[in-house]
């Protein structure tokens, strides 16, 4: 493999844990509102609430820094993706409350655009959409079901031939794909720390290194003081399990990444990503890329295993046999083994039920279970969340996800086996179809373990 030892931490964040960090909660305060986390969510909220109601008292409450987490550690898809399918939400909600929630996630692309522009945030915003590969028939037929399910409900999702997905991503052995315009890359951690001094110059306070002990209806507690606040959001993801009496709400499962060196103009003459097209290919176990502004591959995917008891530690953050398979993985997309800078991790929120929520009851908000499509969503929860907040009676808050209640996880040990049988049967169906060149049979017993 080319290149040297990759470094440790996020390429997006090169440099954050070098930057003053803002002061602790330094004891009891009174505020309208405490966001726990200062990730998208969290900021995303305090920036519409301070925008809407300007003389609204708002406290933002961080153990790290802004962005530790998966604001500042995903693969930049600014994206209209939901981990419901629309057809599974018109089935429960009807095909109007589906519909519009796409919808909103589909403005919500532009609206991330909008901000950043007004607010002067350089987050590398190109809005150059989405095309998902086809590199085997079985993948070409998924293709082709999600192409008539977009059809079906009104959704903007083009089936590419082989030409056409070649001239988008120039990778090896494609047959097909799909393209969205509903995409834009983005540099996540600039949006997200560009974020952060917005809020603060519309007078909200975040407090960065205050670890959150506990967070109910009128009161956060940290190690250095209470928070009293009239409304109490809590915007963790996937430490969401670390706070007492959550620890079966979300599953922290992690998704890898690597960061290529920048890359030579002859590679983007033949790999093409012109207009930084996100792009993935139609396999089970997920994956996920971008070209970076700077001309590098931003490339990441599934596989690192659920550790047991939803723990969450800074050691997980590398799997070393993931990072291997995604430089791989990269190697058979492309045809060329890429020289690494950068490998990372970091946990992500899954529900139960894989349906992200937001909502607001007795005092207490919440919005997350994003399943890794966060950016663009986490958007949008903010904007419903300040509407809640506030009692605005917008359009937001009666879409189908505001007021949703997912069901716990299941105890330990069933939990561990359960999640981790998911990863591995994703995999193990795409080495099936590798195999056989026909749609995996084992894919089948996906469905009831995820839905």
């Amino acid at each position: 493999m080319t290149g040297g030892p990759a470094a440790a931490g996020p390429y997006w964040l090169s440099g954050v844990d070098n930057v003053a960090r803002r002061p602790a909660l330094p004891g009891d305060r009174d505020v309208d509102v405490a966001i726990v986390g200062a990730g998208f969510t969290g900021l995303w909220t305090a920036y519409y609430l301070a925008t809407t109601a300007p003389g609204l008292r708002i406290a933002v409450l961080e153990a790290e820094y802004a962005g530790f987490g998966a604001s500042g550690r995903n693969g930049g898809w600014c994206s209209a993706l939901f981990p419901k399918p629309v057809s599974a939400l018109a089935r429960r909600y009807g095909r109007g409350p589906a519909v519009a929630l796409y919808q909103a996630l589909r403005d919500t692309v532009d609206e991330v655009g909008r901000v950043a522009a007004a607010e002067q945030i350089d987050c590398h915003y190109a809005k150059g959409g989405t095309v998902v590969l086809a590199r085997s028939a079985a993948q070409l037929d998924r293709a082709r079901a999600e192409v008539a399910e977009a059809e079906e409900y009104g959704l903007p999702l083009s089936l590419l031939s082989a030409a056409e997905a070649r001239a988008r991503c120039g990778a090896c052995g494609v047959l097909g794909g799909t393209y969205t315009p509903d995409c834009a890359a983005i540099h996540p951690a600039r949006l997200v720390r560009g974020l952060a001094g917005a809020v603060e110059r519309r007078g909200v306070t975040v407090h960065e290194g205050t670890r959150v002990l506990a967070a109910r209806p009128g009161a956060v507690v940290t190690a250095t003081g209470t928070v009293r606040a009239d409304v109490v959001v809590r915007a963790t993801e996937g430490y969401t399990p670390g706070l007492p009496g959550l620890r079966r709400a979300l599953a922290p499962v992690y998704s890898l990444m690597i960061a290529t060196e920048p890359l030579p103009a002859a590679f983007w003459d033949r790999v093409g990503l012109s207009r930084r097209e996100t792009f993935s290919d139609h396999r089970h176990l997920i994956i996920y890329g971008q070209r970076t502004a700077d001309d590098r591959l931003a490339f990441g995917g599934r596989g690192a295993p659920y550790h047991f008891g939803s723990r969450v530690r800074p050691s997980y953050d590398r799997e070393p046999a993931v990072f291997a398979a995604l430089r791989a993985t990269l190697a058979d997309l492309f045809g060329d083994e890429l020289p690494v800078s950068h490998a990372w991790g970091g946990p992500l929120g899954v529900p139960r039920d894989w349906m992200p929520s937001v909502g607001l009851r007795d005092g207490l908000g919440w919005a997350g279970g994003y399943v890794g499509d966060g950016v663009a969503t986490s958007n949008l929860a903010g904007r419903t969340l300040a509407d809640l907040i506030l009692g605005v009676d917008s359009e937001r808050v009666r879409l189908p996800w505001v007021g949703h209640r997912s069901r716990r996880w299941e105890p330990e040990p069933l939990r561990w086996v359960g999640v981790n049988a998911g990863l591995r049967l994703a995999g193990a169906s795409d080495a099936e179809e590798a195999r056989t060149g026909r749609s995996s049979r084992l894919a089948r017993l996906l469905t009831p373990l995820f839905s």
